[in-house]
């Protein structure tokens, strides 16, 4: 896959990451776990997954490879942190829906974060596709925001934040390797949730068997292609592209729960993917143009 064009192989691993992770919110949902049980847990096992497949993977020069994240890398983690605690807050005070919906404000976020601190310009196609989003955002918020979930929409909006935040951190250090961050984490989630759990170890193992589904398999694997997604294309596009979890996340909670989305949800959903399906297009097509030029230019040179 490596052959393929930078901007089309960093949107591939994105997509592929976001749909993996499009259960999570259903997931969190069927624990009969508090908040803050369920958040241990899922940091724990969060934490096994990432750094021990790193510590077999490079045995010795496993602590080298934390040290040289540098701390960017804490940094990240820290934020990442943030939007997993916010995200299961949300989960638990609103619907999947509203928690979704909210979320899909990172994209937005993200392209201002980037633009201050990376002074990395954000193409006119990815505005417009950003603004066309927040349209389809707008419909959703229509159906689906009430005032009985203030709390929640609140937890989701610090979890778009978050989202935002560590996505621009690692783009910031593309260069290096940030999966680890994400194993590190975890021990964070799980260190602050210990404190605060009622009763960490009173888990059925149908809790804990979801539970390890989500947080020891479908995390690491899809926070870990998106993580290495900024590596290399913009901050921005990788947000846009999580946009899929705000469509595909609530049909989950639909046919497993009988969480029923809005007509909002299912109109502005609709409006969200075919902007993303439009705009990774429109972006692969510019970029083989782009590939085509500067081989005509070096076969001139030459």
């Amino acid at each position: 896959m490596k052959s393929l064009p930078p901007q089309i192989f960093g949107t591939l691993l994105t997509v592929i990451g976001v749909l993996i992770l499009t259960p999570d919110g259903l997931l969190v949902r069927l624990v009969n776990l508090e908040s803050w049980t369920l958040l241990f847990w899922r940091g724990l096992l969060f934490a096994a997954a990432i750094l021990g497949f790193y510590l077999l993977r490079y045995r010795s020069q496993f602590p080298f490879i934390l040290k040289r994240m540098g701390w960017r890398g804490a940094q990240a983690a820290a934020f990442f942190t943030s939007s997993t605690i916010f995200f299961v807050l949300a989960i638990h005070n609103t619907t999947v829906a509203n928690t979704l919906v909210i979320i899909a404000a990172a994209p937005l976020c993200s392209a201002v974060i980037s633009r201050i601190f990376l002074k990395e310009t954000v193409l006119r196609s990815t505005w417009l596709a950003i603004l066309i989003s927040c349209g389809g955002i707008s419909i959703l918020f229509l159906g689906n925001l009430s005032s009985d979930n203030r709390i929640g929409d609140f937890f989701a909006f610090c979890c778009a934040l978050s989202i935002a935040s560590q996505i621009t951190t690692v783009r910031l250090a593309k260069n290096v390797d940030m999966v680890p961050s994400l194993g590190i984490s975890g021990l964070m989630i799980a260190a602050i949730a210990l404190p605060l759990a009622a009763a960490p170890f009173d888990i059925t193992s149908t809790d804990f068997s979801i539970l390890f589904l989500l947080a020891f398999i479908i995390l690491p694997i899809s926070f870990g292609l998106i993580t290495i997604g900024p590596r290399y294309i913009p901050a921005a596009e990788v947000s846009l592209i999580m946009l899929l979890e705000t469509f595909l996340g609530p049909i989950w909670a639909w046919l497993v729960i009988d969480e029923m989305p809005e007509k909002e949800t299912i109109i502005g959903g609709a409006l969200i993917i075919s902007t993303l399906i439009c705009h990774t297009l429109y972006t692969a097509r510019q970029t083989k143009q782009r590939i085509k030029k500067s081989e005509a230019v070096t076969s001139k040179i030459k």
